[in-house]
């Protein structure tokens, strides 16, 4: 669904990892990161996220935390980072980011309380009476005050299938209270996931139920804060976010915002419409081998985000970047239960494909579940692409030197 755009939209993309593969400078089962054109995305989101007054925490997990571009995102202005677990949180603090929300989609483990603490949080997400405990008794050994945002629920709220939990609304007061007598903490807000989904039928992004919940909660929290708290109420509200959408979440009573796939130019809305960002990843695999005629390519990355369902997944291959804009072919990809060596490739009959030639597949990607490669290419717009570094999906360098 993506590489279409990424062609369109990003064709010397494509060319440029095309050409570093061949060179033997981006290994097969990579995700590449135009760096200039993330660096780009968000600058232009963070222009209109100023002038809505929003918070932006960006989202790394598709990116496998890469510093490579934690770096460009930093420097286009974000205000820090949502780390969906603890894998992403270090990195995240390792590298010298603001670490701007945790615990959410993750909750903290109760073991791993102590070194998020240490990492000094903005904001702690919690779903319950005690994980709030928990992170009160971490902040109280630190001597920290930690803010803490609290997901909350109600009947008709739209979750993925295992991502459930919060406190219900009718439970806040009594939670905001529980909270109010923990040493170490303080109410700061509220959240939940997903506030905006893609809608098929009109190819743009729909309010779910969750928002009109977090009105009622913030509603329900400012009369029962009174005082100057209430004018300090933080609305997170994550969820297929980019700049076509922020003024919709702004609207809607948001104050925080978490984009991940819109700074990658690879939200579901990127696949059909014509949207500010550039697409600015791909993964790139190489031909393996041929087996009576049908050729494999590498797979370790071939995860396709179910935004869409099922649909023909196709990809680019070419021998140098001349071939980089032939006509995709088609992939049988792995089912998602199996383990992903390889993807079968279906090139028409008089296509010549070769051992060792280049596979570039435009899906949307989530390396942080993956064995991949993360790599960070700079300089496609200047015409002299090179690789700015290669990390594995937890944000550490990766032990690869290609033939050098």
């Amino acid at each position: 669904m993506f590489l279409q755009s990424l062609l369109n939209k990003n064709p010397d993309f494509v060319e440029a990892a095309v050409a570093l593969h061949q060179a033997r400078a981006i290994p097969a089962n990579s995700y590449a990161v135009d760096l200039d054109a993330v660096a780009a995305n968000t600058a232009h989101l963070m222009g209109e996220a100023r002038a809505l007054g929003l918070t932006v925490y960006a989202m790394t997990k598709q990116l496998g935390r890469a510093p490579g571009a934690l770096d460009a995102i930093t420097g286009a202005g974000v205000h820090g980072y949502v780390a969906v677990d603890m894998a992403c949180a270090r990195p995240i603090a390792a590298n010298g980011h603001n670490l701007g929300h945790i615990g959410h989609l993750v909750q903290v483990a109760a073991a791993e309380t102590g070194e998020a603490m240490a990492m000094e949080p903005d904001y702690w997400t919690v779903f319950s009476p005690n994980k709030a405990a928990e992170a009160s008794a971490a902040a109280a050994r630190l001597g920290r005050a930690q803010n803490l945002l609290v997901r909350v629920f109600a009947d008709g709220d739209e979750f993925y299938t295992g991502h459930e939990g919060g406190v219900p609304l009718e439970e806040l007061d009594t939670m905001i209270n529980h909270i109010a007598g923990l040493p170490g903490v303080r109410f700061a807000g509220l959240t939940t996931f997903p506030a905006l989904l893609y809608d098929p039928h009109t190819g743009g992004a729909r309010v779910t139920p969750n928002m009109a919940t977090l009105a009622r909660a913030a509603e329900s929290a400012r009369h029962h804060l009174g005082g100057e708290d209430q004018e300090v109420l933080q609305i997170n509200a994550p969820g297929t976010t980019s700049t076509a959408v922020l003024a919709q979440l702004a609207e809607a009573g948001a104050t925080q915002v978490e984009p991940g796939h819109g700074l990658t130019g690879t939200t579901p809305l990127h696949a059909t419409g014509d949207l500010p960002e550039q697409p600015a990843v791909c993964y790139v695999s190489e031909v393996a081998h041929i087996h009576q005629g049908t050729p494999f390519c590498f797979g370790g990355g071939l995860y396709v985000d179910p935004v869409f369902g099922d649909y023909q997944t196709t990809a680019v291959v070419a021998h140098d970047p001349s071939e980089a804009l032939t006509k995709p072919v088609p992939v049988d990809m792995p089912d998602p239960a199996a383990i992903d060596y390889y993807a079968k490739l279906r090139p028409e009959p008089d296509r010549t494909v070769g051992e060792g030639d280049t596979v570039v597949f435009g899906f949307r990607i989530q390396a942080f579940v993956t064995r991949a490669f993360v790599v960070g290419v700079t300089g496609v717009r200047s015409g002299n692409p090179s690789v700015a570094g290669v990390w594995d999906v937890l944000g550490n360098p990766a032990a690869w030197k290609g033939n050098r």
